[in-house]
């Protein structure tokens, strides 16, 4: 039975998003914010571990890891965005486990645009005011886990962009399915479906203008009220696998591997691995490539990527941990992606 589910979720998240776009369309979505990656252990493999990832950070690639935690994780995160830019991201999250096999999470994502001067056509170079635009996420998630080899779980996202005037609110889907196999859990696969969801429109004052009124006679101004044109989100299929080799009870290797099908952009595919030491250190590294890429249309995230973590035991027993995280992503402009999560696992 768990055969023919797996079969079965990946037929339709397949054909889902085979039908929803194809490379000829890059750059016609938007929200392109959901493609950001705040947390720092995924990050260090470029956002590949589809397969083993688990935690709060499974919110952000493959729901379903979620439901692979014990207890609670209580995560926060601090991205520096394309190194000479002005651009950061601010992410929190907490998961618990529900019961004997649920687990439920959330998670909250908010994009630092910086202070941007604010510029009329009367006064082009600025007229002393700033403003941020505010880009906010909010999700809400759970996991059940069948007899500890299929995980299978659903993150429901909204999406709010805005300025002073102006707005758009959005909502999201994603899906995903985990399964491990092998005598210590070493084989591992996973699927995820994500951001797939309802159009966007921006809407508001700022997209009004006053223009004079057309009868030649009489001087009164107008209020004309435009229309934004309406965008789709940024959809993917993430297809990952995975294996750890055990050298011995403190210290084992994970290779991973992963395809992803996007349906605004070419596809990718990379792959990496992890090292982890005494439960306590991990080192990782990953590749990633982008898939029939042109010059002058690569993803800025075409290449090298990696990081480090460090669990800090709180209790003699160990089951309290505090985790700290780094990862850097190079990038084609700028001067790469930095990640730093703050963990508590208990």
């Amino acid at each position: 039975m768990m055969k023919k589910l797996l079969f079965t979720f990946t037929f339709i998240i397949g054909a889902m998003v085979l039908y929803s776009g194809n490379p000829d369309r890059q750059g016609e979505s938007g929200a392109g914010e959901l493609l950001f990656n705040p947390w720092a252990r995924s990050a260090g493999l470029h956002t590949m571990n589809t397969s083993s990832i688990s935690g709060v950070e499974a919110m952000r690639l493959n729901v379903a890891g979620i439901g692979r935690i014990e207890g609670k994780e209580l995560l926060f995160g601090n991205t520096r965005l394309y190194e000479g830019s002005t651009l950061g991201l601010n992410s929190g999250g907490f998961v618990t486990k529900v019961g004997e096999n649920g687990a439920f999470g959330f998670s909250l994502l908010a994009v630092d645009f910086g202070e941007n001067t604010v510029t009329t056509t009367d006064q082009p170079g600025g007229t002393g005011a700033t403003f941020s635009p505010g880009y906010f996420h909010l999700g809400v998630a759970y996991a059940h886990t069948y007899e500890n080899k299929i995980s299978v779980g659903v993150l429901f996202r909204s999406i709010s962009e805005s300025l002073a005037d102006v707005s758009a609110l959005g909502f999201a889907i994603d899906a995903g399915v985990q399964y491990v196999s092998g005598e210590n859990d070493n084989f591992k696969l996973g699927i995820s479906l994500r951001n797939v969801g309802t159009p966007m429109q921006f809407g508001g004052p700022g997209l009004s203008t006053q223009v004079s009124a057309p009868e030649a006679n009489i001087d009164y101004p107008i209020t004309v009220s435009q229309r934004s044109d309406v965008f789709e989100l940024p959809s993917m299929l993430n297809v990952g696998i995975s294996y750890d080799f055990y050298i011995n009870d403190n210290v084992y290797f994970r290779t991973l591997a992963n395809f992803t099908s996007n349906a605004f952009a070419r596809d990718q595919i990379g792959g990496g691995a992890e090292i982890f030491l005494l439960d306590k250190f991990a080192l990782r590294g990953s590749y990633k490539h982008e898939i029939s890429q042109t010059a002058g249309t690569e993803n800025i995230y075409d290449g090298l990527s990696g990081g480090v973590s460090l669990d800090i035991p709180l209790q003699k027993a160990g089951e309290t941990k505090l985790g700290l995280d780094y990862a850097y992503r190079t990038t084609r402009h700028f001067r790469g992606t930095h990640n730093l999560s703050l963990r508590l696992s208990f």
